[in-house]
């Protein structure tokens, strides 16, 4: 159950990108021309042209994030942490083979603030959870053991190495909170922080929630919408961008709260 799981939401999270659709969109007027109909084909590259006209100048993206940047306000911080634990995704494991050195990706903040929280927190454990989210790791994966390359970045940050527990097994949120809970067994009447982007912060808690974790506040870093966030102008990469993360996390939402997860 939990692999069919896991490939339906990568197989959906490829289907609802914003490219997917302007690729499906141009095929379909090459086709068109190629069989010589012109009326589609002027229809589907029209089509093609407004949408990619709309993402680049519309915001929409930002606007569908802008409720789930908001839901967890930061607030003032609890004195005292037994733990802290910061979710993956952020390691590009391709970019630190080819370099030798870790190299994170738009969400390194999540590594960025949880050394900050291990310095403020002196006595607190770090948990990283994560193992790869790849669809082709997980479905042609060669057992390989992958570079710890949140870990060896959280070192270099200045963490002690025996502070960090890495959870490797996870491939997604619901995951991350069942393998992690069943590893650390967080106690009754501890503080654990979570840190993971702020979008994102909502469909985490539950899930770690949902396994009993106890005495979780929510540290939400990596936010995306600025000050200019919500106004038009013109910037196609960044409208995509938002537009992916705020589509996959909202249809994400529903399939977690429809699966109990």
């Amino acid at each position: 159950m939990d692999g069919a799981f896991f490939i339906a939401g990568k197989l959906a999270g490829l289907a609802l990108k914003a490219e997917t659709w302007l690729a499906l969109g141009l095929a379909l007027t090459v086709i068109a021309l190629w069989r010589g109909n012109l009326r589609s084909a002027r229809r589907w590259g029209t089509g093609a042209f407004a949408f990619l006209l709309f993402l680049g100048a519309v915001p929409l993206g930002q606007v569908l994030l802008h409720p789930l940047e908001t839901e967890y306000p930061i607030d003032p911080r609890p004195e005292t942490v037994h733990g802290i634990v910061v979710l993956g995704g952020v390691e590009d494991r391709d970019a630190t083979a080819l370099w030798g050195e870790p190299q994170v990706n738009a969400a390194g903040e999540r590594l960025t603030a949880a050394a900050m929280l291990a310095r403020r927190y002196p006595q607190a454990q770090i948990v990283f959870t994560g193992g790869s989210g790849s669809l082709r790791d997980s479905l042609v994966g060669d057992g390989a053991p992958r570079p710890s390359v949140a870990i060896d970045m959280l070192t270099q940050l200045g963490v002690a190495g025996h502070r960090i527990a890495w959870e490797s097994r996870s491939r997604n949120t619901a995951e991350n909170a069942r393998f992690s809970h069943a590893m650390i067994g967080p106690n009754p009447g501890q503080t654990w922080l979570l840190v993971t982007s702020a979008s994102h912060m909502g469909r985490a808690m539950r899930s770690f929630e949902r396994v009993g974790w106890p005495g979780l506040v929510a540290y939400p870093v990596d936010y995306r919408i600025g000050v200019r966030g919500l106004l038009p102008r013109w910037d196609l990469a960044g409208n995509l961008d938002a537009w992916n993360k705020a589509v996959k996390e909202h249809v994400g939402r529903i399939a977690y709260t429809v699966a109990g997860r």
